[in-house]
């Protein structure tokens, strides 16, 4: 069910409104205490605002408050921001080069042992981030990854792999390979056939996919931790830390409100262009 204008939602019937009410609430509802905090100085139980407001306090604090904090060099924000996205790019295009093939193969050939090797692909998702992280680590300090970004990004594409082959191996079966078949009996070479028959099909599949990847990188904590080893500090480590206390205050809000904005900048040009793509229907 696509709600995409007002006129949308007026031709549903109330319990649709209100299942559209409970997504929307369910979604946006976590977002309102971690936006509050980050404006908060002292916000205690069971006050249902913060008694005291960070703007009223900056002016008598002589160190800095909150957002202050999290806009100055000492929080590490922006090097965290810039790791961060710099290596999602980096792993969700290399994710993208090595599933790409290997998604076409596993979709339209049959071969022995292609069961084994889809449950092998989907191995990391089963085995816990930590195992995976610890036993990683010590071969990537004998060969001298660790605490790299090279190590970072290499180890970021074990868990993302198996959700790009996934939805890859989708895309393509969903299209088949007749309009490729047509493209090559009319003369067309292979790279002709990719870049102008196959790519344009199952784009908004890659670029669907590109999303999900790129997100599942710039969150992950444990895997970055272990190989970063403190050295490569992503927003993940950087909120980690703010909360490892077992306490949110607000710099931490802040710091989580920014590691959610990538996403959902992404999340809104993914869901734009696939809508006005020509071929997404």
């Amino acid at each position: 069910m696509m709600i995409s204008s007002p006129r949308d939602i007026k031709s549903i019937n109330p319990w649709q409104r209100l299942l559209v009410l409970a997504m929307a609430t369910f979604t946006i509802a976590p977002f309102a205490p971690l936006i509050i905090q980050s404006l908060a100085f002292r916000w205690a139980w069971p006050n249902i605002l913060p008694t005291v407001w960070w703007h009223e306090q900056r002016e008598r604090s002589p160190f800095p408050l909150a957002w202050d904090y999290v806009f100055s060099p000492s929080s590490r924000v922006a090097e965290a921001t810039i790791n961060t996205l710099g290596i999602g790019i980096a792993v969700t295009l290399l994710c993208l080069l090595i599933c790409l093939p290997a998604a076409r193969v596993l979709a339209q050939r049959n071969f022995r042992g292609k069961n084994q090797l889809e449950f092998l692909i989907a191995l990391p998702l089963l085995i816990p981030e930590a195992a995976i992280g610890i036993a990683l680590l010590m071969i990537f300090i004998a060969l001298g990854f660790a605490g790299t970004y090279a190590g970072v990004i290499v180890v970021h594409l074990i868990p993302t792999i198996p959700y790009m082959v996934r939805m890859l191996t989708a895309v393509y079966q969903g299209h088949g390979t007749e309009a490729e078949d047509h493209a090559r009996v009319l003369g067309a070479n292979r790279r002709q056939i990719f870049f102008r028959v196959t790519l344009p099909m199952i784009l908004p599949g890659v670029i669907a996919g590109c999303l999900f990847t790129f997100l599942v990188s710039t969150n992950l904590f444990l895997l970055t931790f272990f190989i970063g080893q403190g050295q490569i500090i992503t927003l993940p480590t950087l909120l980690f830390a703010k909360i490892s206390g077992g306490a949110l205050d607000a710099t931490g809000a802040g710091i989580a409100l920014i590691a959610s904005v990538p996403g959902i900048i992404l999340l809104m040009f993914t869901d734009r262009f696939i809508r006005s793509y020509p071929l997404a229907e």
